[in-house]
């Protein structure tokens, strides 16, 4: 399966969850989706099409809390970011924890640097600060100062 039949996959698969999709190159797709897909669309990526985890990355931008979550076709070379937009009034998603073990702490450090808040996380305590940072202070959101 190439990059567009993959792409047509996942767009025929999940019609009304996929809001926008940028083909980047022929390696490099970023599939924009409903944050409420999150959990079917990285589950069918992982078990239907065969792509791994790689990692999980967030970003406080005007549009609100931006997470990618990258994932790899080793086979052919290609990497899919499914991205996500949270709004900053109420920045909280799913857990992909249970699916992927390797995004508890990835998910653990970004509700301590960004706040925002991973929904059936197996272990929700905290990673970086040990509880020295005051309650509701986010380092990485664009207003902290």
């Amino acid at each position: 399966m190439n990059t567009d039949e993959i792409l047509k996959n996942i767009k025929d698969a999940f019609v009304s969850d996929v809001i926008d999709i940028l083909k980047k190159s022929e390696t490099r797709v970023i599939i924009s989706i409903k944050p409420s897909s999150l959990l079917q669309i990285a589950e069918y990526v992982f078990k239907k099409l065969e792509f791994r985890f790689i990692i999980a990355t967030a970003n406080h931008t005007k549009k609100g809390f931006e997470i990618l979550y990258h994932f790899s076709k080793d086979e052919i070379g290609l990497i899919a970011n499914l991205h996500v937009v949270l709004p900053v009034e109420k920045p909280e998603i799913e857990s992909l924890s249970n699916m992927f073990s390797a995004t508890n702490w990835i998910e653990r450090e970004m509700h301590e640097l960004y706040g925002i808040v991973f929904k059936n996380h197996p272990e929700p305590k905290k990673l970086i600060s040990e509880g020295n940072w005051a309650e509701g202070v986010y380092p990485y959101r664009r207003e902290f100062k």
